[in-house]
């Protein structure tokens, strides 16, 4: 058998197999990008896009609209603070609750009877069925009030007052005799986490006050919430839904959004690999060729096809993404035609 034949079996025998080597780039390319466009149709279903930037993203710019997911310990800029009672609090949001003691209509059995308890709100006795001897006063000289932080920021967010007034938990915030107005000294008294107006707190009387204050407590969060500018607010409610969620902890997507499949792991990294295949596939059908053994040459050929492709497979659901692709196939052309140009016409 003569030289050249064999050495023009061997050339097919390479080019076979690098055929059979850029086939299997592109199936792995086309299995890759169908990933990754399933999980974002499903990410799409829940309304706005979704960017996870957990503890580390920053506002910028072509986020606006977007859902995104930011976790860590909130940071109180400008604390809630009572002035009226002195009381302030590092925390998102700070409540106070206002009690007068009054009289209750209790029926039972048929039975009615009357008891003095604490009451959170002004109880109308004219309406008892024996208002007699279980008047009520009519209003309460102090009002129970709610007090938000100025400023609450998650990560590099801010928050929205809807989204801070969600957050869950309440802890006892205790008062500070000695913080209270000159005016408010002499009528209020510390007993237990209240200020009471009783003489005797242990025996209070009818229209007697008790404020205590609760406060949500610092710890770790994870909001779901929609960009506007350097803000998280809620977005477009769905299903009866605040348009947003705020969870205790640091979680993940998945555990904030559970209808989302996990998102698909190692895309840049198959996406390298499918190109790396391609090339070398493409090298060795350039045996027998002036390009054998020319890896830039494949290189770039490989970025074309790969790339190429990439940018068809996007085409019809995110032209953005699609022209991405397609610029790097222009890049790699670029690299092809160079290379093409350093090798003489033939090779000796």
């Amino acid at each position: 058998m003569k030289p050249g034949k064999v050495m023009g079996g061997t050339s097919w025998a390479w080019r076979i197999v690098g055929v059979l080597l850029l086939a299997a780039a592109l199936a792995l390319l086309f299995w890759n990008e169908q990933r990754v466009m399933a999980y974002a149709a499903a990410v799409t279903k829940q309304g706005a896009p979704v960017i996870d930037l957990g503890d580390e993203g920053h506002p910028s710019a072509g986020q606006y609209g977007a859902m995104t997911r930011v976790n860590g310990l909130p940071r109180i800029v400008d604390a809630p603070h009572d002035d009226e009672f002195g009381i302030r609090a590092q925390s998102p949001l700070l409540v106070r609750h206002v009690e007068m003691f009054q009289w209750r209509e209790i029926t039972v059995g048929g039975e009615t009877h009357y008891e003095l308890d604490w009451v959170d709100h002004p109880v109308e006795s004219s309406r008892f069925a024996k208002p007699s001897g279980h008047a009520n006063p009519a209003t309460f000289p102090i009002q129970g009030r709610q007090f938000e932080a100025g400023e609450v920021r998650l990560g590099h967010f801010r928050l929205s007052q809807p989204v801070v007034r969600a957050f869950p938990g309440r802890v006892v915030v205790a008062p500070d005799e000695k913080k209270l107005p000159p005016n408010l000294v002499a009528t209020f008294q510390r007993a237990g986490d209240y200020l009471v107006t009783s003489g005797k707190p242990d025996v209070p009387r009818l229209g007697d006050l008790r404020v205590s204050w609760e406060a949500v407590p610092l710890r770790a969060m994870t909001v779901l919430a929609r960009i506007d500018g350097d803000t998280l607010v809620p977005g477009e409610p769905r299903r009866n839904g605040p348009g947003f969620e705020v969870q205790i902890g640091e979680r993940t997507l998945g555990d904030v959004l559970p209808s989302l499949p996990e998102p698909p792991g190692a895309v840049m990294t198959l996406r390298v690999l499918a190109a790396l295949v391609a090339s070398f596939g493409l090298l060795l059908m350039a045996a027998g060729t002036r390009f054998r053994g020319d890896a830039l040459f494949a290189l770039g050929l490989g970025a074309v096809v790969v790339t190429a492709t990439g940018g068809v497979l996007w085409l019809r659901t995110d032209v953005m993404a699609s022209s991405v692709w397609l610029l790097v196939a222009v890049l790699g052309a670029g690299l092809s035609i160079w290379r093409s140009q350093q090798r003489p016409a033939r090779d000796d």
